[in-house]
């Protein structure tokens, strides 16, 4: 295993910071700095991988399934993240996009020793939350090689889920318990091993490519608007004013009180002030295009 562990590109040595303990501050952050340039170019590798999460995602959500991110240690936390930011965000229902890390909420915020070695904990912990044959599963592991994430898409593929691994290196060993795998190489890190540098910053970059495509190809998005926001707060409020003012031209007046007649809801304000039509109208409008703001407007004005 030790051997194993040393082999892979995320536990390499990166031959440009031997010396890293030994320069001064500046020198630090450049090398930081010029590490993760290479970032994004490695995610770009993937992009056909990933286009087959997204389309994976999108039809689990339509056949009233979840998109659901598992794994541990700093994956599973970027997982949560990026499951707790679509409420707010898109306005889905908190039990739409799930993050699961191993060892519990409680692992969020402090490591919980020996949660992620056992394969039979991530298969437990999509039995707790009932997984069908309609979720979509991501499991995240810099590694590849993570037992709980190992156990969770085993699981998945059992139930006729479908099963993405995402990785770091190359043949990871999780994809091999997936449909497909997204092998993010982006090489050995800064400080070696610490897989919460670059490989973290790319697994971020994965799932807001996910999420957001995702939500994009659901209907949540008019342009490049956030016309699904779920108005909780008064920022947010203002926002969703600032929106329908753009996309009708309306003053501010006319998008507040529209605002309000639509239930604090930005698409159906948006279609109502398009169409001159009252929120009733707007909602039917709105469900005939499947949600869409630009096919709801269309089919009124056919």
């Amino acid at each position: 295993m030790e051997e194993h562990l040393r082999s892979l590109t995320t536990e390499s040595r990166n031959e440009k910071t031997m010396n890293i303990d030994s320069v001064n501050t500046m020198d630090i952050i450049s090398a930081i700095n010029k590490e993760d340039f290479k970032v994004a170019a490695a995610v770009q590798e993937v992009l056909p991988e990933i286009e087959t999460a997204v389309e994976w995602a999108c039809e689990s959500l339509k056949k009233g399934g979840r998109l659901i991110y598992i794994g541990a240690g700093t994956s599973g936390r970027l997982g949560v993240l990026d499951a707790v930011e679509c409420p707010p965000t898109f306005s889905t229902p908190p039990d739409r996009v799930l993050g699961i890390i191993a060892g519990g909420e409680k692992a969020f915020v402090r490591a919980v020793e020996g949660a992620e070695d056992k394969e039979e904990f991530g298969e437990n912990d999509l039995i707790d939350v009932a997984l069908t044959a309609n979720d979509t599963v991501i499991g995240i592991a810099a590694s590849g090689r993570t037992p709980y994430v190992k156990g969770a898409l085993r699981y998945a593929r059992k139930v006729g889920a479908k099963a993405v691994a995402l990785s770091c290196n190359n043949n990871a060993s999780i994809t091999k318990e997936a449909d497909i795998g997204i092998e993010v190489v982006v090489g050995p890190e800064v400080l070696t091993g610490s897989t919460r540098m670059k490989a973290a910053t790319a697994h971020k970059m994965v799932l807001n490519m996910i999420s957001t495509a995702t939500m994009i190809r659901l209907g949540k998005v008019y342009e490049n608007l956030m016309v699904d926001v779920n108005v909780s707060n008064q920022k947010l409020k203002d926002r969703a004013v600032n929106i329908i003012e753009t996309v009708t031209n309306a003053d501010y007046d006319q998008a507040l009180k529209t605002l309000e007649k639509a239930n604090n809801q930005v698409k159906p304000a948006i279609v109502m002030i398009k169409t001159a039509t009252d929120y009733e109208k707007a909602k039917e409008l709105l469900e005939k295009a499947d949600g869409d703001v630009r096919k709801a407007i269309s089919i009124y004005e056919d």
